[in-house]
């Protein structure tokens, strides 16, 4: 019987896809780490009910963005069978288009996620933020 490290290391590259996809602007990146019905939270910022929206906001958002950098730390997974939760802090670096300020979003994102044909997916998110501020 498998401990399920596996699906652990899928499960976090899965995350830090999450994070390339959006600080590199890859945004068919972005959107493969969602089920397609996600339901995302973002505490203080919105709530979206599918992987589309949720892109579709997020390119909008960063558009007018200079260069991100959300960093993932404390990753902590279990897995169940075809679900899994993840629990993960997020500290993102957010510079305005003049790369001389910006702001700093820390948090906490708390995964349910879903074994597809695809692979791991995001089936639920919430963010809840502990720090915003200004760089």
């Amino acid at each position: 019987m498998s401990d399920g490290r596996a699906d652990k290391q899928d499960i976090a590259e899965l995350l830090i896809r999450y994070s390339t996809g959006i600080d590199t602007r890859d945004w068919h990146l972005f959107r493969s780490c969602f089920a397609d019905n996600v339901l995302a939270e973002y505490e203080g910022i919105a709530t979206w009910d599918s992987a589309d929206a949720i892109t579709e906001s997020m390119k909008a958002i960063h558009a007018e963005m200079g260069r991100t950098m959300h960093q993932l730390s404390n990753l902590a997974i279990i897995v169940d069978g075809d679900g899994a939760t993840a629990r993960a802090y997020v500290d993102a670096v957010l510079m305005a288009a003049d790369g001389q300020s910006g702001l700093n979003a820390r948090g906490v994102y708390e995964d349910r996620l879903v074994r597809t044909g695809a692979g791991w997916r995001i089936a639920h998110r919430r963010y809840t933020m502990v720090h915003f501020g200004t760089i």
